[in-house]
């Protein structure tokens, strides 16, 4: 992050669901930064490259009213609810730079490799009140296909508690988080493959849709 001199807008959180834990072999979730050039709003339009096998998540995403700095003791739910000023849906495009794809890379090289992010587009920003979204649901289409479906408690049971684990794992490492920042939560709907020319819509009901289309 510091060799790339970007500025970093967030984080990703994933492995928040029992298949990508699996898939990694790990027990845990994982953070990576999301850096300027690669946060969009929606309708967008983004560059993928075939090799990296790109996909797609459907997700929530928190924004940050003030900052969290790191403390010795750990962040409660009921801070980290007041904490949030914003929340949106999302859609994630994931894809790795290692040869091979993911599986067997494990939790390590997954984050060296800024969590797989290639990009996170947001829709319209919505007030945050302590909305429960975890049967809040969630389904991605592509070129009209119906693909990927799911509801917020498919993010370690709810998606606050992901911003939760996110909060004290900063907090742990002396990093902390800085007001304005966003935070997606991991995927509600799975992982979809995509390729150039694919468009991708994510119906998240009362939140709204976000779309995307894919160039190389």
């Amino acid at each position: 992050m510091r060799l790339s001199g970007l500025r970093r807008r967030g984080y990703k959180v994933g492995s928040t669901s029992e298949e990508a834990q699996r898939l990694l072999g790990t027990n845990e979730p994982g953070a990576g930064a999301l850096l300027e050039p690669y946060v969009h709003a929606s309708p967008a339009r983004i560059n993928i490259v075939p090799a990296q096998m790109p996909a797609i998540e459907g997700e929530f995403a928190f924004r940050l009213g003030c900052d969290v700095p790191p403390r010795h003791e750990p962040y409660t739910m009921t801070e980290v609810l007041s904490v949030i000023d914003g929340v949106a849906g999302a859609i994630e495009v994931v894809g790795t730079r290692f040869s091979g794809g993911l599986s067997g890379k494990g939790r390590l090289l997954t984050t060296a490799d800024c969590g797989v992010n290639i990009a996170l587009v947001t829709g319209p920003w919505a007030p945050f009140s302590g909305q429960d979204l975890r049967q809040h649901a969630i389904t991605m289409t592509v070129n009209g296909v119906a693909k990927g479906a799911g509801t917020g408690s498919r993010a370690l049971g709810d998606p606050l508690n992901v911003m939760l684990w996110l909060v004290n794992h900063q907090s742990i490492r002396r990093v902390g988080l800085k007001a304005g920042e966003i935070v997606s939560t991991g995927t509600c709907t799975g992982v979809d493959r995509v390729q150039p020319d694919d468009q991708a819509h994510a119906d998240f009901g009362t939140l709204g849709a976000v779309e995307l289309v894919f160039t190389l």
